[in-house]
């Protein structure tokens, strides 16, 4: 399994892994009309996939304004910590600090979050339905600090 750029020959294995998703996390809550499009954000500067062979197993996307966006794995690839590769794999890329936001019903997805270090900072109602058919509750999250890598002093070498 690796972890890559996604590349535009990706997006239908992408749809097809979304899909699965979809059926049994209603994530998205609502099937897009065109969800090459969904996967491909407004203001996208990089989108990553988890695959095995030709097999996506999972995606994550950033978007200019630094949040983490389209992030999920399918069922079949789940228990093999392919969330948090593919958030550090997002988080790798950038220096600053990362926002993402999550609906309230997505339980397993707020554990997997506060689990991993992401602070909730704030909620609101989104302008889309939740499966009751209100607006959403959607719970804003920043990133934990990025690890702080030491550099080797003058004369030190490099061990690592």
């Amino acid at each position: 399994m690796e972890i890559r750029d996604r590349t535009p020959d990706d997006l239908d294995a992408c749809v097809k892994a979304l899909a699965e998703v979809q059926a049994g996390d209603r994530y998205p809550v609502d099937w897009p009309r065109d969800p090459a499009g969904w996967l491909t954000p407004d203001g996208l500067i990089r989108a990553w996939t988890a695959v095995e062979g030709e097999v996506v197993l999972g995606h994550v996307a950033l978007t200019r304004d630094m949040e983490v966006t389209r992030l999920f794995v399918t069922p079949a690839a789940r228990g093999r910590g392919l969330a948090a590769r593919l958030l550090d794999t997002v988080r790798a890329a950038v220096e600053t600090p990362l926002k993402l936001e999550v609906s309230s019903e997505g339980k397993a997805a707020i554990a997997f979050y506060e689990r991993s270090g992401w602070r909730r900072v704030g909620s609101s109602r989104a302008r889309w339905l939740n499966a009751a058919g209100e607006p959403a509750l959607v719970h804003h999250y920043v990133s934990p600090p990025a690890p702080k890598s030491r550099l080797p002093r003058s004369g030190e070498q490099d061990v690592g």
